[in-house]
């Protein structure tokens, strides 16, 4: 099974995206629609991405990856703050998430979730266990920052712009930031996530988050040698101080789990691309809409 080429899809990024680069500005009635009523404007972008990502990586193995209810999930239930300033999904794009799942089942393409995880545990999961048994590399689809402490020489990241999609290498991450991606951990530990209503460090911002980690290697470095902190960084000795348990909690929350226990024994033989044809045309008709793959 050597040299096989393993896309991981992050779904519902891809589909939320979907969805709102193309209902931005609209009403709930211009959004495009079947004439059965179900609304189509993500799950045209979700499903032609999906099979421009098959050929254009050649990709052997895949998996669309899904989150669980946000108040379901480990990180959430020891620390209710997280992701709590979350609104809530319009129905519109609801749907869709569903009518997708159904489509993806039918066509014979590979959903994993496990519950109490999110997405990016599942991938981090299934990409290490991957690399780890040398089985080529291993694409990860999705936008989000935080999946690139994952970043290594045979992990890599496609992130999706208007000018196309980006290979974000191991190497781009090197170059860009100086540190391993294990460390992206830290200075996220650091700068917190608004969108996941992490705190981080207060007062601790871009500036100064990513020149502490790349002194210093980690968060707990940084505090073991406080008395001692370098005089470039002393304008932020209080602020650290005062916001280290903060900090360490973003640390935790921050940190991608990848040796999820349930997928111990997970086959990846069951992930090789089999596409149902069939299934593939006859759901396409049912959404009224087409794609070429």
């Amino acid at each position: 099974m050597k040299n096989q080429t393993l896309l991981l899809i992050d779904g519902f990024n891809l589909l939320s995206r979907g969805y709102f680069a193309t209902s931005y500005g609209k009403e709930l009635e211009q959004l495009t629609k079947s004439s059965k009523g179900v609304y189509t404007n993500a799950l045209r972008i979700f499903f032609q991405k999906t099979f421009n990502l098959i050929s254009q990586y050649e990709v052997t193995h895949l998996a669309v990856v899904w989150d669980v209810k946000k108040n379901e999930t480990t990180r959430r239930l020891k620390h209710d703050f997280y992701k709590a300033t979350r609104s809530d999904l319009p129905e519109a794009l609801i749907q869709q998430f569903e009518v997708c799942k159904d489509a993806l089942r039918s066509i014979g393409i590979q959903q994993v979730s496990v519950p109490s995880y999110e997405a990016d545990d599942v991938i981090g999961t299934l990409a290490k266990t991957w690399c780890s048994n040398e089985y080529g590399h291993c694409y990860i689809y999705s936008n989000d920052k935080d999946l690139y402490q994952l970043l290594s020489k045979n992990i890599s990241q496609l992130i999706g712009g208007k000018k196309g999609d980006i290979v974000y290498s191991f190497n781009h991450f090197q170059d860009d930031y100086h540190i391993t991606s294990e460390q992206w951990i830290d200075v996220k530990a650091l700068l917190g996530d608004k969108s996941d209503n992490i705190p981080g460090c207060p007062g601790i911002g871009e500036k100064s988050a990513l020149p502490l980690i790349q002194l210093y290697g980690s968060l707990e470095n940084i505090f073991e040698q406080i008395d001692t902190l370098d005089p470039k960084f002393n304008r932020y000795k209080k602020k650290l101080i005062e916001g280290q348990n903060l900090a360490l909690i973003s640390k935790e929350l921050s940190a991608i789990i990848c040796d999820i226990h349930e997928l111990n024994e997970f086959l990846f033989d069951d992930l090789q691309v089999n596409i149902e044809r069939t299934n593939l045309i006859a759901e396409l008709n049912e959404l009224e809409f087409t794609i070429k793959y």
